[in-house]
């Protein structure tokens, strides 16, 4: 039976009935290799289809339901840009509802974060990047919004200490960015090595650890955070990444232990894909995400005391 729109197999319902909310920021603008990544909300969306609407552990995943808000349309003027980024997603961050957003380029998140940042502004709030890179460059190519910048900014938020941004993943530094480091000691970094080394258990503890006290967790998942063997589609991939079942059992792990409010998706360039390997990875992670979601519900245990408004 031919399957005509997004996530047909899924419990699609209005954004006031929803449990998750999904946008989609189709903006890559802020990259410094090569470009595609604003392709990639629509390709989610394509090969959504293709997803089963149960979790790989058995979870039925149209227990959830979800509304999808399609995209913000991309304005050529950066700053407006981002000002309605902003604003449309502090509107969906405010419902009490997960919010999903499909970039875009890793820059996206700079919007987003100042948007969860103001929804939860009267509780400190965590962020958890899965990145091979820091991002943490005060300006890239001229600019403080390019996608290299992404965790700079953030640190510029009033309600995110350094302490409560764990970094993941990382496995290549800018001199600058090491000097920042070095300069920053309660910034929490965790590479790769060390995971391939210790283990996700001991990743996963150490973040939970860090971001404990926190009202509300981000979670920035930047899809070269994946080793390129399973993420070929990116424009900046480095070797000696995550696989596929790290980053499954990460997230999952995360939210599982953490009151994750909100998550974002980048980097993703269909464009670059080879077979769509890098979007069906981003898709079974979302799937992942989506059963992580329900279980938590439907856990005795698993509801939690919302963060400030």
């Amino acid at each position: 039976m031919e399957r005509l729109s997004a996530w047909s197999d899924f419990s699609l319902v209005p954004p006031e009935e929803s449990d998750l909310l999904i946008m989609g920021v189709p903006f890559d603008g802020g990259v410094s290799a090569s470009r595609g990544a604003a392709a990639a909300p629509d390709k989610l969306r394509e090969l959504s289809n293709y997803l089963s609407a149960f979790s790989e552990t058995g979870v039925d995943l149209r227990r959830l339901k979800i509304a999808d808000l399609g995209n913000i349309p991309v304005n050529l003027n950066w700053e407006h840009y981002f000002q309605e980024v902003r604003e449309r997603a502090r509107e969906l961050c405010l419902q009490e509802k997960f919010a999903l957003f499909l970039g875009g380029d890793h820059s996206v998140t700079i919007p987003l974060l100042q948007a969860f940042s103001r929804c939860h502004w009267e509780a400190p709030i965590g962020v958890v990047q899965l990145d091979a890179h820091c991002d943490l460059m005060a300006e890239y190519d001229g600019h403080p919004w390019s996608h290299a910048c992404t965790a700079r900014r953030s640190l510029e938020l009033p309600n995110l200490d350094a302490e409560r941004l764990v970094l993941v993943g990382i496995r290549t530094f800018e001199p600058e960015e090491r000097e920042y480091l070095d300069s920053a000691p309660g910034l929490q970094l965790i590479g790769a090595r060390e995971i391939y080394r210790q283990g996700i258990d001991a990743a996963l503890a150490r973040i939970v650890r860090a971001l404990e006290g926190a009202a509300a967790v981000y979670i920035s998942l930047d899809i070269d955070v994946l080793d390129p063997a399973f993420a070929p589609g990116t424009g900046t991939p480095e070797a000696g990444g995550l696989s596929s079942r790290e980053a499954m059992e990460l997230v999952r792990g995360l939210i599982g232990a953490l009151p994750v409010r909100a998550m974002d998706i980048t980097e993703i360039s269909p464009p670059l894909d080879c077979s769509g390997i890098t979007c069906f990875a981003a898709l079974k992670i979302i799937a992942e995400v989506f059963g992580a979601l329900v279980e938590k519900r439907e856990s005795p245990s698993g509801k939690e005391s919302g963060g400030g408004r």
